[in-house]
């Protein structure tokens, strides 16, 4: 009786902390999946500006329920219209400011800076 007592003071313990320690790693690769991601809301960029490096991809997420684009101001790309949750990607190569405006609303405006 004693060794089975003994058993669950020390293994629960145990595996409570092997899952708390899975759900932190699942989190953070959740995390490091968001990296690079502007959304697209409420007829706005977010962020506004974001800074990569050269070689990274940056991905447009659409969560308005009107269609968006996205386009490169010197036609280095130009999105379709995007849809609630749409997404659109777009890898920069090249350092240099990059100004993004939505074709639809051109109001809707944005920065990525690349290094």
């Amino acid at each position: 009786m004693l060794p089975t007592i003994l058993r669950r003071v020390c293994v629960v313990p145990l595996e409570v902390g092997m899952l708390m320690a899975a759900l932190a790693f699942a989190f953070s690769v959740a995390q490091a999946q968001e990296t690079n991601v502007v959304v697209v809301k409420n007829f706005t960029f977010s962020p506004v500006s974001l800074t990569v490096k050269a070689g990274s991809t940056v991905t447009w997420k659409n969560l308005d329920g009107e269609p968006h684009t996205v386009v490169n101001d010197a036609g280095l790309f130009h999105s379709s219209a995007l849809d609630q949750n749409d997404t659109y990607k777009f890898r920069f190569d090249k350092p240099g400011v990059y100004t993004i405006f939505c074709g639809i609303h051109p109001h809707m405006k944005a920065t990525i800076t690349v290094q």
